[in-house]
């Protein structure tokens, strides 16, 4: 709960963030998935919402960046159907050369998220498809791995952010609307570096995901 008008204000703002100009069902720009599928190094990207990543089923998802690796644990427990959309947008290539183009900070000064996945780098781009929303059963804290939204229903597409602080836990929880998928299982310095680079809260020379890939677990 959101306890003084301050940290009511810092919510919304945060709030914000996460949600503006993230549409999902945007498409996607023809380098991010063509390339992927013309190297034959991976499986067609999906065009609408993929199959669900069974609860007790795992993946690791590594992402390799200019400012260090960040690997994360992805869990079908946690969200099945935004899990796995995330797993076969990593699995097809389509995170690759993709940036982190939004770092937020609360207004009191508390590292929020970062924020990647739309192939334009504008905060406005998708898959080309939404998948359905899902209840939020775990909590939010640093490390944690959840999907971008408009205030729209099922309006998730690719966008996903990482939390920074266990302190932004309830102003995500006041919405508490984004799938969480997983959580970091290691290179949070790189996501601090990450956080640590930007010079605006959409970035001028934002880090990219150089390489993204799944393995079982």
């Amino acid at each position: 709960m959101i306890r003084s008008p301050r940290r009511r204000v810092a919510a919304l703002v945060a709030i914000a963030a996460l949600v503006a100009g993230c549409t999902g069902g945007s498409s996607a720009t023809p380098s991010a998935t063509a390339s992927a599928v013309q190297s034959g190094s991976a499986a067609a990207c999906p065009t609408a919402q993929p199959a669900p990543l069974p609860a007790g089923e795992t993946r690791t998802v590594t992402i390799e960046t200019g400012k260090g690796t960040i690997v994360v644990k992805v869990e079908g427990a946690l969200s099945p159907i935004a899990a796995g959309n995330f797993v076969a947008l990593a699995g097809c290539g389509f995170y690759d050369g993709v940036v982190f183009h939004r770092v937020a900070t609360l207004q009191d000064g508390t590292p929020f998220v970062i924020q990647g996945g739309d192939p334009t780098g504008t905060g406005t781009g998708g898959p080309g498809y939404q998948i359905q929303d899902e209840p939020v059963t775990a909590t939010y804290g640093r490390g944690t791995v959840a999907m971008a939204r408009t205030q729209a229903p099922n309006s998730v597409g690719s966008q996903f952010f990482i939390v920074l602080d266990d302190r932004d836990r309830d102003v995500l929880a006041s919405a508490n609307t984004y799938q969480i998928i997983g959580t970091v299982a290691g290179g949070m310095e790189a996501v601090d570096a990450i956080y640590g680079a930007a010079d605006a809260e959409l970035p001028s020379d934002p880090v990219a995901m150089t390489r993204v890939t799944i393995a079982t677990p």
